[in-house]
């Protein structure tokens, strides 16, 4: 009993290392990459936005998506609108606040796939505060290249500010706000598999 026990144990770790293995590791690489935003400002245009400083890592498996997963860091403080006041106004505490809370981080949950998109479910974290969303995204590639396989994916998705406690809000005399509290995000990534190791010389 107890060797048969063991023999069990045993082939369910060598199956999860082996899930392990099949999916590939690759480095979202911020050169060709953007994290961007846009937001209604007076009820009748849009201000664009992105942030310069960001980080990320996605395991993708693609015999199996579904044991895929990614992270994803931002430093709220390189936000960029290109406009030097409102950017200072969005680092302190009316908005991101980014002294008390430095990143805005996204970490999945689980991968599903829904025709030849996916949707990765996972927790949003902005200003400390931690939300589940769902954050649909379309894959291109992966591509294999001299320097390793490049992945490209593409996402976006609609939060509330306010329920991530960036709440400065003020109304315009005729109806409507100053800033709109809902917030567009739009994510296009290259990532990138470290390059082959060079052959051992002989």
């Amino acid at each position: 009993m107890r060797i048969r026990k063991f023999l069990v144990l045993s082939l369910a770790v060598a199956a999860m290392g082996a899930s392990a293995l099949a999916a590939d590791e690759y480095k979202i690489d911020p050169v060709h990459s953007t994290v961007g935003f846009n937001v209604k400002h007076m009820m009748v245009s849009t201000v664009h936005g992105r942030f310069n400083d960001f980080s990320g890592q996605i395991l993708y498996d693609d015999k199996d998506p579904s044991k895929s997963s990614v992270k994803v860091t931002i430093k709220a403080a390189s936000i960029n609108t290109d406009n030097t006041g409102r950017d200072t106004d969005l680092r302190s505490p009316n908005f991101l606040d980014v002294e008390k809370f430095p990143e805005i981080t996204f970490q999945s949950k689980s991968v599903e796939r829904k025709g030849d998109a996916y949707v990765a479910h996972g927790t949003l974290t902005i200003h400390g505060v931690a939300k589940d969303v769902d954050l649909p995204f379309s894959l291109n590639g992966p591509l294999t290249t001299p320097r390793g396989k490049v992945l490209g994916a593409d996402a976006g998705l609609t939060i509330n500010r306010m329920d991530y406690g960036v709440s400065w809000s003020r109304s315009l005399d005729g109806g409507g706000m100053v800033v709109s509290n809902d917030v567009k995000i739009e994510l296009n990534v290259e990532a990138r598999t470290p390059p082959p190791a060079p052959p051992a010389a002989k």
